[in-house]
């Protein structure tokens, strides 16, 4: 399956092991992982050598070529609800993840939209169980 993983670039970058696991679990799962740079540790220096416009476009397309889209929603991110607005109206499942104990955006939470998957972790075994359930069966939304 092709994935799309979605977390905050310009800040909340103390979840970057976090992303990174979730990129290496995909990974190792077999599928792949379009978007796999954001959990680059230097993906901020990589990403001001291109261009808005290009980032946009290219991110866009990875989207409409992804069977299914993983957000890790810990830090509030402009770009990382875009992606998941925009997945949700090309009709793409998508799990967002955060850290157990935050608050994350009600815009996130109060969604009902039929393809969206809201979960909680607290362990790196309970984000693996996340990720398990929901690509076992991406369309089948759980909160």
């Amino acid at each position: 399956m092709k994935i799309y993983f979605c977390g905050a670039i310009m800040g909340g970058r103390e979840h970057l092991p976090v992303f990174q696991h979730v990129v290496s679990r995909l990974k190792s799962l077999g599928h792949v992982v379009l978007s796999q740079h954001v959990a680059d540790p230097n993906v901020l220096e990589q990403e001001q050598t291109v261009a808005a416009r290009e980032v946009y476009e290219r991110d866009v397309g990875w989207l409409r070529l992804s069977d299914a889209v993983v957000a890790e929603v810990s830090t509030p991110s402009l770009g990382v609800g875009y992606e998941v607005a925009c997945a949700l109206q090309l009709g793409k499942p998508v799990l967002c993840l955060f850290r157990e104990g935050l608050s994350i955006s009600k815009m996130i939470t109060g969604n009902s939209s039929l393809g969206l998957t809201v979960a909680t972790y607290g362990t790196v075994e309970e984000l693996d169980q996340h990720l398990d359930g929901f690509l076992k069966n991406p369309g089948r939304p759980r909160c």
